[in-house]
């Protein structure tokens, strides 16, 4: 689908990431109903994205919580009336550290913002899709959903969750007008990351990627209407031997191990 006939419901909308994707929309000439939790943020956002004053209605804002049933009817409601045809689900809640310091306050939050959340909201919007001449479905899962990593036990378990749901739900309309997709980032360098994280990484060598050159990976998902894509050579090729060859990757994250132990993490550390 071209930018210019997208009506894009964003979730997330006000994170690194998401308003990344934003900016990145819009400049392709996309219309935008941003969803987010933050007002302030959000608001801020759509603001620096109106440019002409003539035409306002090029970018909206939904102050909503996407893991309630309020929340995502209202999200529904707006896209129909804006007559939307791309859902990109990409809220998402981080989760790091040890797995045994993991709080169950955290677990169910992340849970319901990683996988429940945008399960619902897709199920909602599907009807109305589906009566669209063209429709996508984006869900930005992680290739920590792909690849189990020490410290992001949680948060890949969330996300490898999100990515078999996007294969099923790929495979289940794949005769209908709704293209569903999935798109895995790694590492990006964005506030989503903890201090933790970000040392982590620093240790582990693990290569990051800027918002927004996710975001034109994101744009260029869209408008290719690929199905599946994952960032980096080697984060793919390692997607594809964990799926084939799992326990043949287990000797390759010793320095992973360390670096987590090395932290000396507090409990629920995120």
């Amino acid at each position: 689908m071209t930018p210019s006939d997208a009506s894009v419901v964003l979730t997330g909308a006000a994170g690194g990431l998401g308003s990344a994707i934003a900016r990145q929309l819009k400049k392709d000439g996309a219309t935008l109903l941003l969803v987010g939790r933050s007002a302030g943020p959000l608001l801020s956002l759509a603001q620096s994205l109106k440019g002409d004053p003539q035409n306002r209605s090029d970018v909206d804002v939904l102050v909503v919580d996407i893991t309630t049933d309020h929340g995502r009817a209202a999200i529904i409601d707006a896209a129909a009336a804006r007559q939307a045809n791309v859902l990109i689900n990409n809220a998402a809640v981080a989760a790091f550290g040890p797995a045994q310091d993991l709080q169950p306050e955290l677990a169910r939050r992340m849970l319901e913002t990683n996988v429940l959340a945008p399960m619902l909201l897709t199920a909602g919007m599907l009807p109305m899709l589906c009566s669209r001449e063209r429709a996508q479905v984006l869900n930005i899962g992680s290739t920590l959903g792909s690849v189990g990593v020490p410290g992001f036990s949680a948060y890949g378990a969330s996300k490898a969750a999100l990515r078999i749901y996007t294969e099923a739900l790929r495979r289940e309309f794949a005769d209908s007008r709704v293209q569903i997709q999935y798109y895995a980032p790694r590492a990006i360098d964005t506030d989503f990351n903890t201090p933790q994280i970000v040392a982590f990484n620093k240790a582990t060598g693990s290569p990051s990627d800027t918002p927004e050159a996710v975001a034109r990976q994101v744009a260029h998902m869209l408008n290719s209407e690929s199905r599946q894509r994952f960032a980096g050579r080697t984060e793919a090729l390692a997607a594809r031997l964990n799926g084939l060859f799992p326990e043949c990757l287990d000797g390759a994250f010793g320095k992973h191990r360390r670096a987590l132990e090395s932290l000396k993490l507090t409990p629920g550390a995120s």
